[in-house]
């Protein structure tokens, strides 16, 4: 969700590596910008690449990615539909390619992620970084070729806005933590799962610091001047969102009232599932 912030985070990136290739799913909205980025990583010269977030299950854009085979590996930052929906049907494609993921329930003829060294991936060095917040299982990967390294952010740091912290799932104490980890990644571009490539990992995970703690400050004050539920919160404090996105920004204020401590008093609203950033 990109809530009052709309631009990005840092600058674009005017390059990337010559071994990486953008293919956006045709699935844009208001919570998934202008589309489920799907990453294609090949080293110079490697038989196999390795896809990262296969997106919804679009069979264009699915065969899309099965043309840019073969592909030894698919990758998955974390089990948002929008990111995930199409993997079941890319692996058959793919010839039973394995989908790896940190939640097992994601991932197809092989293992569950770990923190550390991705296998089976030829020529490229991939680096599996747990990444919690946005949702438990969020990881992002940080992929090395010949002294050149991209950092795949999935929805913890998004292209442009901000993204939401899916409570009760996600964790504002994790995100803050994992936004700190990510801070280290100076002049790495960071490739989102949704909206442009930014220049500088570090940079962008800078400025989502300062936009959460910023953003605490406001809900503080609401609560202190008497909002009471989640969604008084939001009425307060993202006043200039659309109102057809609070149901979102609740999840949010969930995030941030379990973080602060306040107790979460029921509000009757915050049916609807959190399946995009």
């Amino acid at each position: 969700m990109t809530g009052h912030v709309t631009a990005p985070a840092a600058a674009l990136a005017d390059q990337l590596p010559g071994w990486v290739t953008l293919l956006r799913a045709p699935n844009p909205g208001p919570m998934t910008l202008d589309g489920t980025n799907t990453w294609v990583l090949r080293a110079p010269g490697a038989e196999h690449a390795v896809v990262v977030d296969p997106g919804p299950a679009d069979e264009a854009h699915l065969a899309a990615i099965a043309a840019r085979g073969p592909v030894g590996l698919v990758l998955i930052t974390h089990g948002h539909p929008d990111h995930t929906e199409g993997s079941g049907r890319l692996s058959e494609l793919l010839g039973g390619a394995p989908v790896r993921a940190a939640d097992a329930a994601h991932t197809v003829a092989g293992a569950p992620l770990t923190a550390g060294v991705a296998p089976e991936t030829p020529g490229l060095v991939v680096r599996v970084v747990p990444t919690p917040g946005h949702t438990a299982d969020s990881v992002c990967f940080v992929v090395e070729h010949a002294g050149e390294r991209v950092v795949l952010t999935g929805d913890t740091i998004l292209g442009r806005g901000t993204t939401v912290v899916a409570h009760p799932d996600g964790h504002l104490g994790d995100y803050l933590t994992s936004l700190d980890l990510l801070s280290a990644y100076r002049g790495v571009p960071a490739l989102p799962g949704h909206g442009p490539a930014l220049a500088d990992c570090g940079a962008a995970a800078d400025f989502y610091l300062a936009h959460r703690r910023a953003r605490l400050d406001q809900v503080r004050a609401a609560v202190a001047a008497g909002a009471g539920t989640p969604a008084e919160v939001v009425a307060a404090v993202y006043a200039d969102v659309d109102r057809s996105l609070w149901w979102a920004a609740e999840w949010s204020v969930r995030a941030q009232l379990e973080y602060l401590g306040v107790e979460i008093r029921e509000s009757g609203a915050g049916g609807a599932e959190l399946e995009q950033p």
